[in-house]
């Protein structure tokens, strides 16, 4: 019995083959700038350091700034001026209701000249102008007051996108200097995302049948984890083979080179 387990074995490892990868980051961001401007700082102290909710690119946001101030300020006396339009559009209701009964009262007296009459009508007109003239400065505040939080939401956007922050990640590298003007898609920076890992192997087309049923070895020792993407269209660089990717957990490093096997 002893002899058939050590034959199982020795069949087992000739079948199996062996592969190695460095264990990477789940996934590794290029960070492109979403704006334009002048980078005022970076923080290079962070590099290799899992970042806070503090920037660690900041480009120069004084102007979008000050354009939010003034546009905040903007609406406020906007709605102040609505609220004034809204009373004025009272009394004007009132006045024409007043006005369309005495109308209505004389236009059928006969000791009233058409002269007497046609004034009444004018000054009612009149009255219905302006307040369909007061409506129409109302609606027409309201659409401003529409596009001006428009750019105020755009204005927000910007300022966040000048102070770049990616919390619980990884600073890999940075692209800017202080002082550079940087526009749109300028890259700025990588992240990694290490709250987990990744293996990357390459597998010939005779070894992608029955993967769901194998298990991994690191290093030797049998683990719980499986094939977690397969490619099913050949690799561009290593021809004739498939990619497969297994996700692990984080390790305390990164890059360590590790041998892997799928029985």
């Amino acid at each position: 019995m002893k002899y058939l387990f050590v034959f199982l074995l020795l069949v087992t490892a000739l079948f199996s083959k062996v592969y190695y990868s460095k264990v990477a980051p789940y996934e590794i961001r290029n960070i492109s700038s979403n704006v334009s401007g002048l980078v005022l700082s970076i923080d290079e102290n962070m590099i290799g350091k899992v970042l806070s909710h503090k920037a660690y690119i900041v480009i120069d946001s004084e102007l979008d700034t000050k354009e939010l101030q003034y546009i905040s300020q903007k609406i406020k006396v906007i709605n102040e001026t609505i609220v004034v339009n809204n009373n004025i559009l009272k009394n004007y209701t009132m006045l024409l209701d007043k006005k369309h009964k005495n109308y209505e009262k004389i236009k059928g007296l006969k000791i009233k000249s058409i002269v007497e009459k046609d004034r009444e009508f004018y000054d009612l007109i009149n009255s219905q102008n302006q307040y369909l003239s007061t409506k129409k400065e109302i609606n027409n505040l309201k659409i401003q007051i529409a596009d001006l939080n428009l750019r105020k939401s755009v204005l927000k956007r910007s300022i966040e996108d000048k102070n770049l922050r990616a919390k619980g990640f990884i600073l890999y590298s940075l692209a800017v200097r202080p002082g550079q003007v940087v526009g749109i898609a300028t890259p700025l920076a990588k992240i990694a995302d290490i709250s987990k890992a990744k293996l990357t192997i390459y597998l010939d087309h005779e070894d992608l049948s029955g993967l769901e049923n194998k298990s991994v070895y690191l290093d030797g020792i049998v683990t719980p984890y499986k094939i977690s993407r397969l490619s099913t269209i050949a690799d561009v660089k290593n021809i004739s083979k498939y990619m497969a990717q297994i996700i692990i957990d984080a390790p305390k490093t990164f890059s360590k080179l590790v041998k892997i096997e799928l029985k």
